[in-house]
């Protein structure tokens, strides 16, 4: 198995994923600065993105999704509810709740673009923050008391909003990121991540 990566990237998510199912995997640094991308990622992610996968016969890319799949594949009941468990539902709801709220709605903020709650999927800021933090009301992980895929995605952004100073003042939110950062397969993609 592949890991196709970049510091400072969603790569990250993947990452620990693969550190917390236990997988063996090789990873490639990818140089995003370089103008072109060797046919072997475009392989695996037409686009020249990471984080990308290869896994066998198996090539994808974004982190939402390699995380899903991973979990499927060799973690399931474990870090993803199976498809006929009642949490199935709420578990896909929370994997996309990253790229699909959170990401944009930080993006908005950070470039003090007008929200316009009505059109915008994910409301505006203030309605995903407390979207997300309701969730996690009372649980130390968004499924209560069961880590998942869903929380390595959550967890990555409550982590990056918090280096990049974005994520806003709240108990809920920062005890989260902590929980996260206290899992040992965290840390060591943490420390993979950042050692070439």
């Amino acid at each position: 198995m592949k890991l196709y990566w970049g510091p400072g990237t969603r790569a990250f998510r993947a990452v620990w994923m693969l550190e917390e199912a236990g997988l063996d995997y090789e990873r490639v640094p990818v140089d995003l600065s370089a103008p072109e991308r060797s046919s072997e990622l475009l392989a695996a992610s037409p686009m020249g993105k990471v984080p990308a996968l290869r896994d066998g016969d198996v090539r994808m890319w974004d982190s939402a999704a390699i995380c899903m799949y991973l979990a499927d594949r060799y973690a399931p009941g474990r870090l993803a509810p199976a498809r006929d468990e009642p949490d199935r539902g709420l578990y896909l709801q929370w994997m996309f709740f990253s790229p699909g709220a959170i990401e944009p709605a930080t993006a908005e903020k950070e470039a003090g673009r007008l929200s316009v709650p009505r059109v915008n999927g994910w409301g505006n800021f203030e309605k995903m923050v407390d979207t997300w933090e309701r969730g996690l009301s009372g649980n130390d992980w968004i499924l209560g008391d069961r880590f998942t895929a869903a929380d390595i995605m959550l967890g990555s952004s409550a982590l990056t909003m918090r280096s990049e100073g974005t994520l806003p003042g709240s108990t809920v939110l920062e005890a989260y990121a902590d929980r996260c950062l206290a899992r040992g397969a965290c840390q060591r993609a943490l420390n993979r991540f950042i050692d070439r």
